[in-house]
């Protein structure tokens, strides 16, 4: 892999570019872009904070609460986990139409209408009468998510400064990962005392008080430059992304990465709820608190970069995943609360990474480079939680972590192999 700056030097140049019929001397009349102690950068941030929240929410919003929805609809684990995949998965198709869309609408226009049709429909969910109405509903509403992850990266890396592009991303994911958190604990909580469907109400409920705080707060796009969409230059973008080594290196380790992640949080509730630990829906719901070490290592991706560079900080996850894993197969509960501890920020740690790279190593189609990357991302949540929880059900969690280290093997394999092209590239030169 290249120098972590080199994707960085990337952006600053394009951040400059003007268009042809502009004077030499237009860049210095350009609006300045956001930087650390302004205003604008501090309403970016907060305003992206809470559409990550929202979306992360709404995403996960029936996880914690499989184990009451297959009770309540008489489902299996792996029919239960369909109300997740179905949204992710309808998610990852969704993400490259609305990052098109993103290039001819504007970003700020295209997150608007995503975060409020999804929380819409998040106030309708918790009356599907049935299985299929449930998934149906769910899809619908992964794809009216994907407007947001598809542009929100795309927004950074236009309107903040090059060099506060890690950090505004890192937070932009702490976002998502107190989302995850919201969620699982309120809809515990919710669904101890009141039902699964009241809590998904709940849920609800708050995504769309986030989506008004988005709103309200997101600064305008003031380096955003609209064009027309047209699918033979999209085909020309992605087939283009996809024909650099790098990006589809960070492609693949998102997918690995999510894939052992929705794999363990969807069994979760279930393991947890089972003898010998028999722990109660709100018990559940507060053991994603751990959910916070995701958000510290989101926020602190960009110094465990800056010290260690890109392939050492994902060496780095690798390791955290592994070793949490492993510490899961324990019967002991705090030993499973400590292995979630590391599963968890060891993939925030590499997601942070991936994705803070995509949008450096992209020169242009950064939208669409950011939504390959994450339809890898949740094709892999989508396949892992499924796949998970098929496992489950069939070999106990002794099987889920197994999928779940093979997906790491792959990480590690994938890493090796970008070490071993730059040492051969730096040999060379």
């Amino acid at each position: 892999m290249p120098a972590a700056d080199t994707g960085a030097s990337a952006i600053i140049r394009a951040g400059a570019s003007t268009p042809s019929f502009a004077p030499s001397f237009a860049p210095s009349f350009a609006p300045p872009k956001l930087s650390p102690g302004g205003a604008g950068y501090r309403r970016a941030l907060y305003a992206l904070f809470a559409a990550g929240l929202a979306t992360f929410a709404l995403l996960y919003s029936t996880q914690a609460l499989l184990p009451a929805i297959s009770s309540g609809l008489s489902l299996t684990p792996a029919q239960a986990s369909l109300t997740v995949s179905a949204a992710t998965a309808a998610l990852a198709v969704a993400l490259l139409p609305m990052s098109a869309l993103s290039e001819k609408y504007g970003r700020t226009a295209v997150m608007t209408a995503s975060v409020f049709s999804a929380a819409a429909l998040a106030l309708v969910i918790p009356f599907a009468p049935d299985l299929t109405t449930l998934v149906v509903l769910r899809a619908l509403q992964g794809i009216a998510l994907a407007g947001l992850p598809a542009t929100a990266m795309a927004y950074l890396a236009e309107e903040v400064d090059p060099k506060a592009v890690a950090s505004a991303i890192g937070l932009y994911v702490a976002g998502n990962s107190i989302g995850g958190m919201l969620s699982r604990i309120v809809t515990g909580a919710v669904a101890q005392y009141a039902g699964w469907r009241a809590a998904l109400l709940a849920v609800g409920v708050l995504s769309l008080a986030c989506a008004v705080a988005f709103r309200l707060l997101v600064p305008p796009a003031r380096h955003f430059r609209p064009g027309p969409v047209n699918p033979a230059a999209l085909w020309r973008t992605v087939t283009g992304h996809l024909g650099n080594p790098l990006l589809r290196r960070l492609y693949v380790i998102g997918l690995l990465f999510m894939a052992v992640f929705g794999a363990v949080y969807t069994v979760l509730a279930y393991r947890l709820a089972a003898e010998p630990f028999a722990l109660s829906q709100s018990a559940i719901g507060l053991i994603f608190l751990v959910y916070l070490v995701g958000t510290a290592a989101s926020a602190g991706s960009g110094v465990l970069l800056a010290r260690i560079g890109r392939r050492g900080a994902l060496y780095v996850g690798v390791a955290l995943v592994t070793t949490g894993l492993l510490l899961t197969l324990s019967g002991s509960l705090v030993m499973i609360l400590a292995g979630l501890v590391l599963i968890t920020g060891g993939f925030f740690t590499g997601h942070a990474i991936a994705s803070g790279a995509v949008s450096r190593t992209a020169t242009t189609g950064r939208a669409q480079a950011s939504a390959l990357y994450l339809t890898a991302y949740y094709a892999g949540a989508s396949l892992g939680g499924t796949v998970g929880a098929s496992a489950y059900h069939s070999a106990g969690w002794s099987g889920t972590v197994a999928l779940a280290l093979a997906a790491v093997v792959g990480v590690a394999c994938v890493t090796l192999y970008g070490t071993r092209q730059a040492m051969a590239a730096a040999r060379a030169a």
